[in-house]
C-alpha cells in the first residue's frame, strides 16, 4: 500500500503533506522520511454491498448448512469441517485461518479489491457470531431438498453481491492466485481441486453419504446464483441487421424505441459486396417489437440476434444525462 522513494527537497523532510489539484479531481500524497503513501480510491456504496452479501452468506451457513450438516468448498468449509469435528467456531476460525493467506497473498490484488477482502472476512465473521448468538429455527429436518436448495440460494446470493461490489471472502480465492502464480495451475482448476478435496475430506469424516449429495445440490444451486449475480440480472438481445434499407431500419429504431444502433462497414465473402451492418442492444421484453419493426421495413433482411449478458452505458445503466440509473 506503499512505496519507497528517494525524494529531492523539499520531499526530504521528515513528513510533508503534497496537495494536487488537476481540474476538478483533487488527491494528496503523504511523504514520511522517504516513503509515499498513496491514496486508495474507495466507493461507499461497495463496502455496504458487501455488508449485505455478508449478512445473507452468513445467515444461509448457519440456518442451513449448520444445521443441517451441509457441507462446503473453500475456506468456508474448512470452518465448518472444524465446527462439526471439533466444535470450534466459524467466526473466530474464519479470521485465524485468513490471517497468514492475506499476509502471503496481498500483493496478488489491487488495493481496493483487499481492502474489501478485509472488510468482507470480517463482516463474514460478525454475521457468523450474531446468527449463531440470535438464531432463527428453521425445523426442515424432514425435507433436506429444500434446506440445500436454500442453502445454495443464500450462499450464492451472498457471494454474487460481494464478489459483483468487487471483494472476496479471502480464503481459496487468494491461494488459487498463489498456486497460479507459482505453479502455473489454471485458477479454475485450482479453485475445483481446492473445493473437491475439502468436500471429499468432509465426506470422509462427518458427513454421511446422504447429506454429501445434498451438499453438492446446495454448491450446484450457488455456483449458479453467483454466476447470474456476476454477469448480471438485467439480460438483453444484441441485434445484427444486415438490409440495402439499413437508413431506414436505424432512423426507426432510433425514434421509435429510443435506442442507439451502430453501423459498421461489411462485406459478402462470396459476392465481396460491401454492405452497412447495424447493430444495437435492447432490453428482452422489445426483442419482439425489433424483429417486427425490421419486418415491416425489409422482410428480406439478414438478422442475427445474440444473447446480452449484461449491458452497461446509456439507455442501460446511465440516462441520458450520463447519470447512473443504478447506484
Amino acid at each position: 500500500m506503499f512505496h519507497h522513494h528517494e525524494y529531492p527537497e523539499p520531499f526530504a523532510k521528515p513528513l510533508v503533506v503534497q496537495y494536487n489539484k488537476l481540474g476538478p479531481r483533487k488527491s494528496f500524497h503523504i511523504h514520511y522520511k522517504g516513503w509515499m503513501f498513496m491514496p486508495v480510491r474507495m466507493n461507499f456504496s461497495s463496502f455496504v454491498k458487501i455488508f449485505i452479501g455478508a449478512a445473507i452468506f452468513s445467515f444461509g451457513l448457519v440456518h442451513f448448512n449448520m444445521q443441517y450438516n451441509l457441507a462446503e468448498g473453500g475456506f468456508t468449509g474448512i470452518t465448518l469441517l472444524l465446527y462439526f469435528l471439533f466444535g470450534w467456531n466459524p467466526a473466530v476460525t474464519n479470521i485465524i485461518l485468513n490471517i497468514p493467506v492475506f499476509i502471503a497473498g496481498w500483493k496478488f490484488f489491487t488495493r481496493p479489491t483487499f481492502i474489501y477482502t478485509i472488510f468482507g472476512t470480517i463482516a463474514v465473521s460478525l454475521f457468523l457470531e450474531v446468527f449463531q448468538q440470535y438464531p432463527l429455527m428453521i425445523d426442515l429436518e424432514e425435507d433436506l431438498i429444500l434446506a440445500s436448495l436454500l442453502a445454495g440460494l443464500f450462499v450464492g446470493t451472498g457471494l454474487g453481491i460481494i464478489f459483483r461490489a468487487g471483494g472476496t471472502t479471502g480464503g481459496s480465492d487468494i491461494i488459487t492466485r498463489l498456486l497460479h502464480h507459482y505453479a502455473g495451475w489454471p485458477m479454475g482448476r485450482a479453485m475445483l481441486a481446492f473445493d473437491a478435496i475439502v468436500i471429499t475430506v468432509s465426506l470422509l469424516t462427518y458427513l454421511t453419504v446422504r447429506q454429501a449429495i445434498y451438499t453438492l445440490v446446495s454448491v450446484f444451486i450457488a455456483s449458479k446464483i453467483i454466476d447470474f449475480i456476476q454477469e448480471g440480472a438485467y439480460e438483453a438481445r444484441g441485434a445484427f441487421i444486415v438490409s440495402d434499407k439499413y437508413k431506414e431500419i436505424g432512423a426507426k429504431i432510433t425514434k421509435q424505441m429510443n435506442r442507439g444502433v451502430t453501423i459498421f462497414q461489411g462485406m459478402g465473402f462470396y459476392s465481396r459486396e460491401k454492405k452497412k451492418v447495424l447493430y444495437c442492444v435492447v432490453p428482452k421484453r422489445q426483442i419482439n417489437e425489433l424483429k417486427n419493426l425490421i419486418d415491416e421495413i425489409d422482410p428480406e433482411a439478414f438478422v442475427s440476434i445474440t444473447y446480452v449478458h449484461e449491458v452497461l452505458g446509456e439507455g442501460f445503466t446511465l440516462d441520458e444525462n450520463k447519470k447512473p440509473l443504478i447506484q
